[in-house]
Order: C-alpha cells, then structure tokens, then sequence
C-alpha cells in the first residue's frame, strides 16, 4: 500500500512538502521507509547485526533520506 505524507510524516517527523511527495513517489511501504530510515541513521549497527545492505525501494529511500541530510548540512 502506498503511502500518505501522514505516513511519511509519521516516520521522518515534520518534512518539506516537496520531499514529502518525493517519499511517496518511490512507490514504498510505511515499513520500507522505516527501515530506510533506520539504515539512514544507523548502519553500522545494522550491519554489525549481520544485516544486509539495503536493495529495491529502501536503497532508494536510504539514497534520498541521505542526501537531504546532506543538503541540510
């Protein structure tokens, strides 16, 4: 199921509307987000747990939440 920008919002916290609808045009879950999210934020304790990189939709989601933190910086 597709998300709604409640979903996307829910997960990332408040965002601009325009990654919002970038979020949700990558056709991913609630559940994909979140993990992007994690794997975002935290890989290397991921991949300490034996994780593999992310691949499909949460690659690109991982792709897209880090370079918004790059353009925030």
């Amino acid at each position: 199921m597709t998300m709604t920008s409640e979903d996307v919002i829910a997960v990332l916290g408040p965002a601009d509307k325009m990654f919002v609808a970038e979020v949700i045009a990558t056709g991913a879950t609630r559940a994909e987000l979140a993990e992007a999210f994690a794997w975002a934020n935290n890989d290397e304790a991921l991949m300490g747990e034996g994780r593999h990189l992310p691949t499909g939709r949460v690659a690109v989601l991982v792709d897209l939440l880090r370079s918004d933190e790059e353009e925030l910086e």
